[in-house]
């Protein structure tokens, strides 16, 4: 029998070997599903890992070197961020972390002399203003469910988070559309070439760099979807299934969305975001605080 302490090392390790070729895997039935609502094809399962290898192999070219050390830093924290939730630490340190490698990527696109570059990285910092409310709101509604930040003690409770968590989890679910870069909300950077032929935060990087980004990006797909499961977590096995269900769910959901949506002005994105948390999540807020 594995103790606590083995069990979170275990969960670690999983996350740092298997969190990106999960994620890798995701990407790539993400692509073969959208092509086939298309009406093609579409590439193969594993295209995501040749796009990877094909990068890494190509020559990093920079207008500012220190534009390499951002990109690093960035995927640090995107690991690190993971890292700490998958250990079933603290869910707010989790989120801060999450924050802060936001601002790296920033902080990489805006170094160079582009103006797409400059631009997509400004509307990177308005996507981070969007969601911020909803995450934090997350956390705050964990606590006041549980009584505690910890994760490690909020995967043990004996009812899910989502009994008492509904509006919360409408809220974090409609920035997950914010997070992952898909249409309506994918301002900072598109991944459909015939939405945007310049890809914005993006568009400076290349060679290993961009495979870097994008490695950064599985990992927090990995993170976010671990935290929809989290709404589910308990002690009860059926629990665990209706939430690995609801996780798989809720993807194809924002696969369907980013197929059927077209891209929106930045005010709309942030006002509809604020305006789903503060009703959503503010009110569930308030029906918890009443009956705690």
């Amino acid at each position: 029998m594995l103790t606590e302490t083995q069990i979170k090392i275990l969960a670690l390790l999983l996350y740092l070997v298997a969190g990106p070729f999960l994620a890798g895997l995701i990407n790539g039935i993400d692509r073969r599903i959208t092509a086939r609502m298309q009406g093609r094809v579409g590439p193969p399962l594993l295209q995501p890992f040749y796009d990877i290898a094909k990068l890494w192999q190509k020559e990093t070219a920079v207008i500012n070197h220190s534009q390499n050390f951002f990109v690093l830093i960035y995927l640090v924290f995107s690991v690190f961020t993971g890292a700490i939730f998958f250990l079933g630490s603290d869910l707010l340190l989790t989120i801060f972390a999450l924050t802060l490698a936001g601002i790296f990527l920033v902080l990489a696109a805006n170094v160079v002399n582009s103006p797409y570059s400059i631009i997509g990285a400004d509307r990177e910092l308005l996507m981070m203003l969007a969601d911020e409310p909803a995450i934090l709101l997350t956390a705050v509604g964990f606590y006041l469910a549980s009584g505690t930040f910890v994760v490690s003690d909020l995967v043990q409770v004996a009812q899910p988070a989502i009994l008492k968590l509904p509006g919360i989890f409408l809220a974090f679910v409609y920035i997950l559309t914010i997070k992952f870069r898909k249409s309506p909300f994918d301002l900072s950077t598109s991944h459909h070439g015939h939405q945007e032929i310049v890809k914005g935060l993006t568009t400076e990087f290349a060679g290993k760099n961009l495979a870097l980004v994008e490695i950064a990006h599985w990992y927090e797909t990995i993170l976010l979807l671990g935290m929809v499961f989290l709404f589910f977590a308990s002690q009860s096995l059926t629990w665990v299934l209706i939430g690995l269900g609801v996780t798989v769910l809720v993807y194809f959901l924002e696969i369907v969305i980013d197929n059927t949506f077209a891209r929106v002005k930045w005010p709309v994105v942030v006002i509809g975001s604020w305006l789903v948390a503060a009703v959503a999540g503010m009110l569930n807020l308030l029906i918890l605080s009443l009956h705690s």
